[in-house]
């Protein structure tokens, strides 16, 4: 649903499975002009993904979106504290999606 949202606004989309794939993928990618992560995932969660983006200078400015199930005060600071620019509870509604999307993007 949130890649049909995203492509269906124009976007380009990159997906990745977890932590680790998403760490790869945007390697290869290069450069892109925002990432949406969720907190709970196998192999690499979404703070240590964004511990990752984070440490290459070349993210630094990525905004990072994080798109998830956990709306506690604690786990949103830490997730500021790993690199997060923005939160979105799901389930999500499309449009505010994309409205928090063009907000944080270039």
């Amino acid at each position: 649903m949130l890649k049909l949202a995203l492509i269906d606004a124009g976007h380009i989309v990159i997906q990745a499975d977890d932590g680790l794939n998403g760490v790869e993928a945007l390697q290869k990618a290069g450069t892109v002009d925002v990432i949406i992560t969720d907190i709970n995932m196998p192999r690499m969660d979404g703070y240590g993904f964004m511990e990752a983006v984070r440490r290459d200078p070349r993210n630094s400015a990525i905004p990072i979106l994080v798109l998830t199930t956990e709306s506690s005060a604690e786990k949103k600071q830490r997730a500021r504290d790993a690199g997060a620019t923005g939160w979105i509870v799901k389930p999500f509604d499309p449009v505010k999606l994309l409205a928090a999307v063009r907000r944080v993007s270039p």
